[in-house]
């Protein structure tokens, strides 16, 4: 059986080049290179590097780690580790009977639907990962009439962030973004205000929204090669049917293009078929899936 010890948050420094940090970092970079697919998510990255273990708890052992932030499970093992039972035994402490979970196959790996099946945590959504090249010219945009599209400026939070809430009320992440969160996302090294397009309007008058839509691209110049990827796009619904989605997301393309990268990624429902059709029409082509698994653990015991 797996010997399993739970971490305490003073033990945890993000930074350390030893301990339980860097042993989470060396099983996550080794599953990432395995399975092909990022092994922890952005949320849970920020998590760790920013509050550590505070409201949250993080299981070592065997060569695998679960990470629990909210009802939010990070979960893997080491590829020399795995079929031994260790991804079993770190679900067992992670996740008892009654324990509500939302957890992530970044690369919809049979392991994980292994896991779910045990503790009859059901699949709840699928999440498509799309590509497109960006070798090639690029079509021309024209921006509405009474739109005017700018970079991000330090005081565009609020406006951003009510657009974020109201664009993604449905969303079960991104509509949930706090200040803090934009924060700390904009703490990170990859974040460029140039790289944030918002459509405002050109002449406000009274009552008009002071933000119309935005486009925030990320460049992963950490990967080889460097990629780009349509972080979000969003559209205040007071400002839909003006066909600002596509135009933003046009300027993004362009923007990315011309910063030399190859190709870019973006994600999207996999029951979102008209996005898909959009974006299939726009050269973008299916790369992978990932797996979400959401409800209530019954425990290992009806396994």
């Amino acid at each position: 059986m797996a010997h399993i010890v739970q971490v305490s948050p003073e033990d945890f420094d993000w930074s350390s080049e030893d301990g339980p940090a860097a042993e989470v970092r060396r099983i996550a970079r080794a599953s990432t290179a395995e399975d092909g697919a990022t092994t922890l998510n952005e949320q849970a990255l920020l998590q760790l590097k920013n509050r550590g273990l505070r409201g949250a708890s993080l299981w070592l052992g065997d060569g695998g780690f679960a990470f629990l932030h909210g009802d939010e499970l990070e979960l893997a093992v080491h590829p020399s580790s795995r079929r031994q039972g260790v991804g079993t035994a770190l679900a067992a402490e992670a996740l008892p009977a009654g324990r509500k979970v939302d957890a992530w196959s970044h690369s919809d790996h049979p392991g994980a639907a292994r896991l779910a099946e045990l503790f009859s945590v059901p699949r709840e959504r699928e999440l498509v990962i799309m590509r497109k090249s960006l070798g090639s010219p690029l079509d021309s945009v024209s921006v509405p009439s009474g739109v005017r599209v700018r970079t991000f400026e330090p005081g565009d939070q609020q406006a951003f962030l009510e657009v974020n809430a109201t664009a993604f009320a449905h969303h079960p992440e991104q509509g949930h973004m706090t200040i803090e969160d934009l924060r700390e996302r904009m703490s990170e090294s990859w974040f460029d205000p140039a790289g944030l397009f918002l459509a405002v309007p050109a002449d406000p008058g009274p009552g008009d929204p002071p933000l119309l839509g935005f486009h925030w691209t990320k460049e992963h110049r950490d990967e080889d090669p460097p990629y780009g990827e349509v972080y979000v796009v969003a559209v205040n619904p007071k400002a839909a049917g003006r066909g600002l989605g596509t135009v933003l997301t046009a300027i993004g393309l362009k923007h990315l293009q011309d910063q030399g990268l190859e190709s870019v990624l973006l994600y999207v429902d996999g029951d979102n078929a008209p996005a898909i059709a959009v974006y299939t029409g726009q050269g973008f082509a299916v790369e992978r899936t990932e797996m979400q698994y959401r409800g209530t653990s019954a425990g290992l015991a009806r396994a």
